[in-house]
């Protein structure tokens, strides 16, 4: 598609129509909804069909769960006529695989990463996932986390050079000031962000916005 980056980005946790906008026009080739309750970011069915309502043909529009159960998910579905699913729990691939069936959507599966031995994780849902997304899991001493967007980074160095058989995103504490090293030490093709675009959890800037999709097309 003309006008996007080389590096797809993905804006996640949009919940105003001005952020919403933003990622749009700058490029975003996802942008993502949240339909977890607990997160500042969640929105309820009506309002993400309104969010939907601004994105073109070609952003793909990306539901997050967590460990939601069916009735969830297709409250959410129908109005805001999902491209793909984002699971964010803990998900088993006997899952990803029932929701793609039940709901003929993508899925993406996001695998938490603090070291090495986590990367074991992912394995599982290889040929199951259509989509890895690999965010930074958070630490026994952040007992208040959210599941995303706690603008957390991990070693981008365990996940250089691995070949996965299916695309990925590298997500978790991604800036406008750190995405070069990011991408440069990982490898990655396309990155998600929440947090580093907000003011606060909950809410973005549209600035900030704009200047990520920027630097991710300057790669």
């Amino acid at each position: 598609m003309s006008g996007k980056s080389t590096v797809r980005a993905k804006i996640c946790g949009i919940n105003d129509a001005r952020a919403m906008a933003a990622a749009v026009a700058g490029g975003a080739a996802f942008v993502g909804l949240v339909f977890y309750p607990p997160s500042p970011r969640a929105l309820a069915p009506e309002a993400a069909a309104a969010l939907a309502a601004q994105v073109p043909e070609g952003v793909a529009k990306v539901g997050l769960f967590v460990d939601a159960d069916d009735a969830h998910i297709a409250a959410a579905l129908g109005p805001a006529r999902l491209d793909m699913l984002q699971l964010h729990g803990a998900e088993s691939p006997a899952r990803v695989e029932a929701l793609k069936a039940a709901h003929g959507l993508p899925v993406m599966k996001a695998v938490k990463i603090a070291g090495p031995e986590d990367l074991a994780a992912a394995e599982p849902y290889v040929g199951v996932a259509d989509w890895l997304l690999f965010d930074a899991k958070a630490p026994a001493s952040m007992p208040e986390a959210l599941p995303g967007g706690n603008a957390l980074s991990f070693d981008w160095q365990l996940i250089a050079g691995r070949d996965w058989p299916c695309p990925w995103m590298l997500s978790g504490g991604l800036t406008a000031a750190n995405l070069a090293e990011a991408v440069a030490v990982s490898g990655a093709r396309a990155v998600d962000v929440s947090s580093g675009v907000e003011d606060r959890p909950g809410r973005k800037n549209p600035d900030k916005i704009r200047d990520f999709l920027a630097a991710a097309k300057g790669l």
